[in-house]
């Protein structure tokens, strides 16, 4: 599903991130943000908490808002949350588009250089 940041978020990321939401005491509310790399190799890694954190709604599916610091949205652009769970564990994953490259964990991405 697209919303207005270009932020998409596939059915099962959806899905974890409204049991999240409840299990924190925050139906419906969670909060996207990127977090610099310390290593200044322009890694920017995602951090997923509950409530909106001071920010904007930048998509809303099935039950669930997701809110973002506006000025990071221009960052989401093209990108895909996707969550991959199995009986192990889980974690949320970013699909980047064209020019970006994902990191080793999944949860991460940086731009490519030219």
């Amino acid at each position: 599903m697209r919303n207005g940041s270009g932020l998409r978020i596939s059915a099962t990321a959806v899905a974890e991130l409204n049991r999240q939401a409840a299990f924190t005491g925050s139906p419906g509310v969670m909060h996207i943000d990127l977090v610099d790399d310390t290593s200044n190799e322009g890694w920017k890694f995602i951090r997923i908490q509950p409530g909106m954190k001071n920010s904007v709604p930048i998509a809303r599916a099935d039950g669930i808002t997701l809110y973002a610091q506006l000025d990071q949205i221009i960052l989401f652009q093209g990108l895909k949350l996707n969550y991959f769970g199995d009986l192990s564990g889980g974690g949320f994953l970013i699909s980047t588009p064209q020019g970006y490259e994902a990191s080793p964990c999944g949860s991460g991405f940086r731009k490519l250089s030219n």
